[in-house]
């Protein structure tokens, strides 16, 4: 491929240019404003309501996580699609781990707690459930953005540049997860909150080195695949504190609010996740990635809680 179709594809080789160093700093001022925000924004959340600071140093820590899961891409370190795919099957089943003990259950238990019967609770829970999924199933429709399985997807699809059709799709991965965490902090249980957040920044380390190594497969420089795997998990601080800040305003948001992120990530791990895993042959590494991340996010949530 000639450097004219490099460059309209998007994709420039690796190789030391003003370009790279332009893009190199213009990087770093933005990581350092994201950070300069966040720390004004914790410290400001601190005399407002510290379960929304809470939530928001968990979903920095679940971004942080991000950011270190490209560390090896960045250190030009190669993997099979075999260990990528184990890799992606055990996220999956710390998000379906999480689902389940971190947001169902406490879902369950803070409807029982407002006065709802076991019906009630489980219908509360259910019902948010399938309203979360049926939001993410809406972005997945109506946001331009690109599946790695499925390709281009959503209106005008075809005139964005592709590297933000990724970004957009990593986001709506990402966007759940800072919910839940946030959702979490919001509630009473702070233990069920750092065992939820927990898996979550475990989970968030082999995503963010999936996305680079994607980005890397499809012809995008090192630089920019560990960058936008970076930025990719900035998404999950300000969606935790969103989550936070609406259950504080009225404590019967809680049930809802927990089922609801229960729902969002089941969507993801079903619709992207195991899919994308299994679509190179690799179905039982898969599979038992997604059993043992489901064991250590259940240990994490029994063990602190």
């Amino acid at each position: 491929m000639d450097s004219s179709a490099l460059e309209s594809s998007g994709k420039r080789p690796d190789h030391p240019s003003a370009w790279t160093w332009r893009r190199l700093l213009g990087f770093g001022i933005v990581a350092t404003g994201v950070m300069v925000l966040l720390g004004d924004l914790y410290f400001w959340l601190a005399a407002q309501n510290p379960r929304v600071q809470d939530a928001l140093l968990a979903g920095s820590l679940a971004a942080f996580a991000t950011a270190l899961g490209t560390v090896p891409v960045a250190l030009s370190q190669t993997f099979s699609q075999r260990v990528s795919d184990s890799v992606m099957g055990f996220g999956a089943g710390v998000m379906l781990a999480a689902s389940a003990f971190s947001l169902v259950i406490p879902g369950i238990a803070a409807a029982k707690a407002q006065g709802a019967g076991a019906w009630g609770a489980g219908g509360i829970v259910g019902g948010g459930i399938l309203v979360g999924a049926l939001l993410l199933l809406l972005l997945d429709r109506l946001v331009p953005h690109e599946h790695f399985v499925k390709g281009l997807e959503g209106p005008s699809a075809r005139a964005m540049k592709r590297v933000w059709l990724f970004v957009l799709a990593i986001t709506l991965h990402n966007l759940p997860e800072g919910m839940a965490i946030g959702v979490a902090f919001g509630g009473t249980d702070t233990l069920g909150a750092q065992a939820l957040a927990t898996g979550i920044s475990i989970q968030d380390m082999p995503e963010g080195l999936v996305v680079a190594m994607a980005l890397r497969g499809v012809g995008y420089r090192k630089l920019t695949a560990v960058g936008l795997g970076i930025l990719s998990g900035l998404i999950e601080p300000i969606a935790a504190v969103f989550g936070a800040a609406a259950i504080g305003l009225s404590a019967g948001l809680l049930p809802w609010g927990l089922a609801m992120a229960a729902g969002a990530m089941l969507f993801v791990i079903s619709h992207e996740i195991i899919p994308e895993s299994h679509r190179q042959g690799h179905e039982t590494c898969a599979t038992v990635g997604l059993m043992l991340g489901f064991v250590v996010m259940m240990l994490l949530d029994t063990a602190l809680s």
